[in-house]
């Protein structure tokens, strides 16, 4: 059976909504999945700084037609998408710290991202904020107080960095990235249809 990694950064409108279709492309090829949270700045600090020039100035015609793309992808796949929310750009590490932290156990990652991903870009909420993060996990049904204490531990913290260094290695420039039998990538939610036919074949 074909395989898929998803590395993934939680602060991500194009994450949010390529972890929501790419469920779709799974029930319809019945392929498996892992997901590997990342620090996104990690990445781009390393192999795409370009995207920081591209964020000072949100008033191109480019920027502007991403936005219509990036809300047009949302309304036609049924994902309720908020953006910008008041803390884009977020950094994320406490978030994908905990994320980490629930890496070995995929269920609990995918119920925790889940929730994480509807705070930030449903209800607009904060989630750099230790706090909120306990309370998302909560809210998940999951022990938010235990998991800050596991993602502030050395071990986890060098997984996220190591997660992140592999993606660079294996050729990944942002979030989403997927790998098809580890060797086949795309780049972000647009490119999920090519993923279905990578699948197919």
């Amino acid at each position: 059976m074909a395989r898929v990694e998803f590395f993934f950064d939680l602060t991500s409108p194009w994450t949010y909504l390529g972890f929501i279709n790419v469920q779709k492309v799974l029930a319809r090829t019945g392929a498996d999945i892992v997901y590997r949270p990342i620090l996104v700045g990690g990445v781009f600090n390393a192999v795409n700084q370009a995207v920081y020039a591209t964020r000072e100035n949100k008033d191109t015609p480019r920027m502007r037609h991403t936005a219509q793309v990036l809300h047009d992808w949302a309304a036609w796949t049924g994902v309720t998408l908020k953006f910008p929310t008041p803390f884009h750009p977020g950094k994320g590490v406490h978030a994908m710290r905990m994320a980490t932290a629930l890496e070995n156990d995929q269920p609990q990652l995918i119920t925790f991202s889940r929730a994480a991903f509807e705070s930030y870009f449903v209800r607009g909420e904060n989630i750099d904020d230790p706090e909120q993060l306990v309370a998302v996990a909560d809210s998940a049904g999951l022990d938010g107080a235990a998991l800050r204490v596991a993602a502030q531990t050395d071990p986890i913290k060098l997984r996220l960095r190591a997660r992140t260094d592999e993606l660079i290695a294996r050729g990944g420039f942002g979030s989403p990235t997927v790998f098809v039998d580890r060797d086949k990538m795309f780049f972000g939610n647009d490119e999920l249809p090519l993923v279905e036919f990578a699948l197919a074949r």
